[in-house]
Formats: C-alpha cells, sequence, structure tokens
C-alpha cells in the first residue's frame, strides 16, 4: 500500500497562490478558495484510489507572519478534507517538519519508509486538481518495483514523486523539478519511472491552461474534479481569443 502525503497549507489569502492572484484575474481571497477546491479534489481522488491518504498540514508556528487565520491551520487544513470526504476518519493528519518544501517533504517519506516502514510513498500538493484515483493506482502499480516513480508537469515542475526508497531530499525539488528529482535518483542508483504529464495550477499561465480542459471535460460529459469545476464556473473563468491571442477572462 503506497502512503499518499497531501502537503497542504491552510487556504488562507496571500499565503497560498500568492502568484496566481498576480497573474490572474483572481483576488487573494479567490485563490485561497481556488486553493480549498482543488484540496477537497485532491483528497477525494487519494481516499478513492487504493492508497493511504495522510494529509501532512503546515504547522502554524511554521507559517509567516502576517498570515494569521482565526483558527489553528490544523484545524484550518482538517476542516476543507472533511467537507470533501465528509469526515476524516479515513485519512491522517501530521504537521508538516522542515524549513522548505524540499525538507518537509524529504522528512516525511524518511519517516515513513525508515521508521514506519510502509512499503511506498507519494508526495503531492493540492494544485493539480485534474489527478485522479487512475493515476495513483498506476503510480503505486509501478512503485511496486521501481524506487523512484514522477508525475511530470509544465516548466518542470511536478505533480506526483513517489519513493520505493529514499533519496537524498536536500534541495531535491529546486527547479527544475523533474530533472533535479531525477538526478538525486540516479545519484542513489534508483530507477526511475513516470506516469502521464497532467497541469499544475499555480499562476495565471496554468490557470489558463486548466480552464479549456475542465470546460471541454463538460461539454463531452466526462469525470471531472467537481470542486475546482464549480469554482471556475461559479466566476465565470473562460479563456478566449482576441487577435490571435488566448486571454483568460471573466463573464
Amino acid at each position: 500500500m503506497t502512503v499518499i502525503a497531501v502537503l497542504a497549507e491552510p487556504p488562507r489569502p496571500g499565503l497560498v497562490l500568492s502568484e496566481l492572484a498576480e497573474t490572474s484575474p483572481l483576488s487573494e481571497s479567490e485563490a485561497a478558495e481556488l486553493y480549498a477546491a482543488m484540496l477537497k479534489d485532491v483528497c477525494i481522488a487519494v481516499e478513492r484510489s487504493g492508497g493511504d491518504l495522510l494529509v501532512n498540514y503546515r504547522a502554524e508556528d511554521d507559517i509567516p507572519d502576517g498570515f494569521a487565520g482565526d483558527h489553528e491551520s490544523e484545524a484550518e487544513v482538517r476542516s476543507v478534507v472533511a467537507d470533501a470526504l465528509g469526515g476524516t476518519d479515513d485519512a491522517r493528519f501530521e504537521p508538516q517538519v522542515g524549513s522548505t518544501f524540499s525538507a518537509r517533504a524529504g522528512n516525511t517519506v524518511s519517516h515513513l519508509l525508515n521508521e514506519e516502514e510502509v512499503h511506498s510513498v507519494a508526495v503531492v500538493r493540492p494544485v493539480a486538481p485534474l489527478l485522479g484515483r487512475t493515476h495513483i493506482d498506476s503510480a503505486a502499480m509501478k512503485l511496486r518495483s521501481t524506487p523512484v516513480v514522477l508525475g511530470p508537469s509544465t516548466e518542470g515542475r511536478v505533480y506526483f514523486s513517489g519513493f520505493l526508497d529514499p533519496i537524498d531530499f536536500t534541495d531535491a525539488y529546486a527547479e527544475p523539478e523533474v530533472e533535479t528529482l531525477a538526478e538525486r535518483a540516479d545519484d542513489a542508483g534508483h530507477g526511475l519511472d513516470y506516469v502521464p504529464m497532467l497541469p499544475v495550477l499555480e499562476t495565471g499561465a496554468d490557470l489558463a491552461t486548466v480552464v479549456p480542459m475542465l470546460r471541454s471535460r463538460v461539454e463531452s460529459e466526462r469525470l471531472v474534479p467537481e470542486h475546482t469545476t464549480t469554482f471556475v464556473f461559479e466566476k465565470g473563468l473562460r479563456v478566449e481569443s482576441t487577435d490571435g491571442v488566448l486571454e483568460l477572462v471573466r463573464d
């Protein structure tokens, strides 16, 4: 069984998806709302898969000054997950440990593999709304025999990184993530495999990529991430061509 660690932050304006708010028609509050929607969809995908859901939340004392919330970080993240899954009985919650994303991911993976002796661990962030059960289960199958499995995304990013054996996680997610992680796998003498590319959603350009994909899936009556798709339609987001230039607009 693969443990899927979702590294999540409380959906607070300015704390999450700040670049998206700067580069799209969305405000900081709306970007935080979208983050919560994607977190729900990712947790639903994990819950429907054959993996075990571990929600690795950003601890309150690790959140930068100026982003305090009305509730503790754990309570905020639990509330979002509970809303998605109808409760939290099937999810495990643990605080992140480490000063950087690489350190936090590495500490989680190393602890689970070395201390709890789980079979395999995968790290995902709640910014890949099109991540589905089949992607997770396909990666888990590959992790039965391949030490490292990556889900590449645009601009050298990854939406999924799975490990059967540890690597050196020091700055392992330095950009371009997919190349750096591959180098670390090779340094450790580990075989490497991939699952299909999926978009992540962190910037206005990313949103312009994802919105037409979601609208296309709705048109063709295909499976969609419910909460993210609802957000897109409620906000009237669409991509239009003006003089041959594609632009993200709102109704």
